[in-house]
């Protein structure tokens, strides 16, 4: 999104009473969270829902994403190569992520085959010596770029990379100022997947997309700049939507395993080779959105410290008409079928079999989406899967991508990279749980297998059964849609 001087002040201009009153009513000590933010905080959140709230201007998609996957331009303390690499010639990988896709559902599910694609995407690393307005260096190469990059990483670490933005915003493009943080906190490098967005791209070719750059970091087409990466030293990252691809990823890796006889290695032909997949060193996730179907009780509820429109906000809207939504036929969700809603690689939520999945980082904050966070880590937790969960007071969604220079943010960078760090080196990881107290920082312990929520597994699936009974009937032609719908995170 345009981020000039110019722009901003346009923006934020006739908010200017609004931003006057709630810095009067923060210092006064009036506002709910006066005791919990600073000022910035207040300011920029409250900014942020007037921006998405119920009185903000409707959009189309279209224009939404016209919006949000404009390239700002390379600059600062990161390296840029962007890669565009060729498309398998064989079609394993689809009929293998298809098979898996019957394995796990009920058959009732109902989605369309994508086609394969050129997978796009760019490594972004940290570059030390530049200014932060110091324009990238010109007459390089993509590939002399990366080997830039390459020269300034110090460890092993080599994290997959998957921007959020409800699966149908954002781009990699627009991640730069977080995967250079990275990369820094690493000491590593990031491969960031430009993967298709939905609703022109509906469920699985997104997670055919991460499917692919996985296999890529393992075994490097003819085009590719990389040589091959070990899985020991690759972890998946991602936030908010970033996260459903995260998880959806690792589902489908561990379903392959599953299916694979005893004594086998899952393996799969690639580019005209055989090749073995493994699984990678972790996954680390910031704020995961792992319900699509937007129904625990926390996405109604815990609205004090978060930005994202309540239900009772966006029950009543929609998005206008524009050519990439409704669809023709009109589908339920932006991302998948109503009938596919629930299914453990759209909703990783509903995967109940988590054993043998390698070590998880959670960095959430006490938002929307800390329900069901909390319950795959607790699930996770008690089948042996070592989880690190660090939650901070009063944080909204995604805070640190955010909110640039609160403590917060420095200790999520600080803990996402030493998570990284010990997977990749092969250090034990035990599970282990911190709240972390608001401006202060000071860590309290969180029992992570019986601390983190009541939540039995029974309402769970209660609660995402009915999540989906609203999203659809929200598409039934005469039924009233006003009380059906969901926060499109």
């Amino acid at each position: 999104m345009e981020s000039s001087p110019s722009a901003i002040l346009k923006l934020l201009l006739p908010k200017t009473p609004f931003i006057l009153k709630t810095a009067l009513w923060h210092t006064l000590g009036l506002a709910p969270t006066s005791s919990k933010w600073d000022l910035r905080t207040e300011i920029t959140i409250n900014v942020l829902r007037e921006m998405v709230g119920p009185n903000s201007p409707g959009s189309t998609i279209t224009k939404l994403q016209r919006l949000t996957t404009k390239d700002p331009g390379v600059k600062g303390k990161v390296w840029v190569a962007k890669v565009k690499l060729d498309v398998p010639a064989e079609d394993d990988i689809r009929q293998l992520m298809f098979k898996a896709i019957e394995e796990m559902g009920t058959g009732e599910e109902q989605w369309t085959k994508p086609d394969a694609k050129p997978l796009e995407g760019e490594w972004n690393g940290y570059r030390a010596g530049a200014r932060d307005d110091e324009p990238e260096p010109t007459g390089l190469s993509e590939k002399e770029k990366y080997e830039h990059l390459l020269k300034e990483a110090s460890s092993k670490v080599t994290i997959l990379y998957f921007h959020g933005g409800a699966m149908y915003l954002l781009d990699p493009a627009t991640y730069r100022a977080t995967t250079s943080r990275l990369a820094k906190e690493t000491g590593g490098r990031v491969f960031s997947v430009r993967y298709r967005l939905a609703p022109q791209n509906p469920f699985p070719a997104a997670l055919l997309d991460a499917f692919t750059a996985y296999l890529s970091l393992l075994y490097p087409p003819p085009d590719a700049p990389h040589a091959p990466v070990p899985a020991a030293q690759i972890v998946f990252g991602g936030d908010s939507a970033g996260g459903t691809c995260c998880t959806a990823l690792l589902q489908l890796l561990l379903q392959i395993h599953r299916s694979t006889p005893a004594g086998q290695t899952p393996s799969v032909l690639f580019h005209g080779e055989k090749v073995a997949i493994p699984l990678p060193a972790g996954v680390a996730l910031t704020s995961p959105w792992i319900d699509i179907s937007r129904s625990q009780p926390s996405i109604e509820e815990a609205v004090t410290y978060d930005y994202l429109p309540p239900p009772s906000q966006t029950d009543k809207r929609d998005f206008p008409r524009c050519e990439a939504w409704p669809t023709d036929p009109p589908r339920a969700d932006l991302y998948c079928e109503g009938s596919a809603l629930l299914h453990p690689l759209v909703s990783p939520l509903a995967a109940g079999d988590w054993h043998a999945s390698p070590p998880l980082f959670f960095s959430v904050g006490q938002e929307m989406l800390r329900d069901e966070d909390a319950v795959l880590a607790r699930r996770a937790a008690a089948q042996g899967v070592p989880v690190v969960w660090r939650e901070f007071e009063a944080m909204p969604h995604c805070f640190a991508m955010l909110l640039e220079g609160l403590k917060a943010g420095h200790v999520h960078y600080e803990e996402f990279g030493k998570f990284c760090r010990e997977v990749v080196e092969g250090k034990t990881v035990e599970t282990n749980g911190e709240f972390i107290v608001a401006k202060t920082m000071v860590r309290r312990d969180a029992d992570v297998k019986t601390g983190l929520t009541e939540l039995t597994d029974e309402q769970v699936v209660e609660y995402m059964q009915k999540g989906k009974e609203r999203i659809e009937r929200k598409t039934r032609k005469g039924e009233d849609a006003s009380a059906e719908s969901r926060p499109m995170l």
